[in-house]
């Protein structure tokens, strides 16, 4: 029996610092999927967010340009909004153009966070409500990853690179999520290896990568210059051997013998 697997989106939400950049992360509680671990904002794509209402809320961007860069027929874009929903659910970032009034009201803002996440407004209702103009256009794809065969749940993820102004601090939502912060790439990894912030492989990988970048500017460019379907998908492989799982990556010996 074929395990079902479910499109994800995942958005790394970078910001300047004094110096090189921060990226915001998050520990899940012990209630959700992966729990107690240090993540990136992020969730299931939802058939709303394939939503024709929704795509014309994305300023400046498309789904015939969402898709190439993804390598697929029609509804990338829903990536793109799967990003910006979850970045609001989860971090209390809304990534809207700048002038929209509702970025001027922290009392409405909340409310309607409120409401998203006890499941009592949709997305698409802020939006039109709101005349949202999403930052789709401000977001880059940086990697790919599917979960391993050996897992009972399975993930199709796509990553994302967004730059957002400093003055956006970000907020986990106390239930699902118990910690937030800014942190560098490299202090993240440090705390890894001190064993104080637990993290899973795409995690770890994705902040290896953001280390070869001075700032924030230079990561998102790197990505947005690979262009259509410029991204590997990363499918880890796992055998177990005298009782212990060894996992591969492509392009590692043994990968293409599992």
């Amino acid at each position: 029996m074929n395990t079902l697997i479910r499109p994800a989106a995942t958005v790394i939400l970078m910001r300047e610092a004094l110096d090189g950049f921060e990226v915001f992360m998050l520990k899940r509680s012990t209630r959700s999927a992966f729990g107690s671990i240090y993540v990136f904002p992020g969730g299931t794509v939802d058939a709303e967010d394939s939503s024709k209402e929704l795509y014309k809320h994305c300023e400046g961007f498309n789904d015939v340009k969402a898709s190439a860069m993804l390598g697929v027929k029609k509804d990338g874009l829903a990536y793109w909004v799967a990003c910006i929903r979850e970045c609001f659910e989860e971090a209390g970032i809304l990534l809207t153009n700048e002038d929209d009034p509702l970025l001027g009201d922290p009392k409405r803002l909340n409310y309607y966070r409120d409401k998203l996440n006890s499941h009592q407004i949709a997305f698409k209702e802020i939006c039109c409500n709101e005349g949202l103009r999403l930052r789709a256009n401000n977001i880059v794809p940086c990697a790919h990853w599917v979960t391993p065969t050996i897992e009972p749940k399975r993930f199709d993820t796509r990553f994302f690179l967004v730059k957002v102004n400093a003055n956006q601090l970000g907020m986990h939502d106390g239930f699902e999520l118990t910690d937030s912060f800014w942190i560098q790439p490299q202090e993240a990894l440090k705390r890894l290896e001190r064993g104080e912030m637990n993290m899973i492989m795409p995690t770890i990988n994705n902040l290896t990568k953001l280390c070869e970048f001075s700032s924030s500017k230079d990561a998102f460019n790197y990505f947005y210059a690979l262009g259509e379907n410029g991204i590997s998908t990363i499918l880890p492989k796992f055998i177990k051997k005298d009782g212990e799982w060894l996992g591969f990556l492509p392009g590692e010996e043994g990968y293409d013998d599992i």
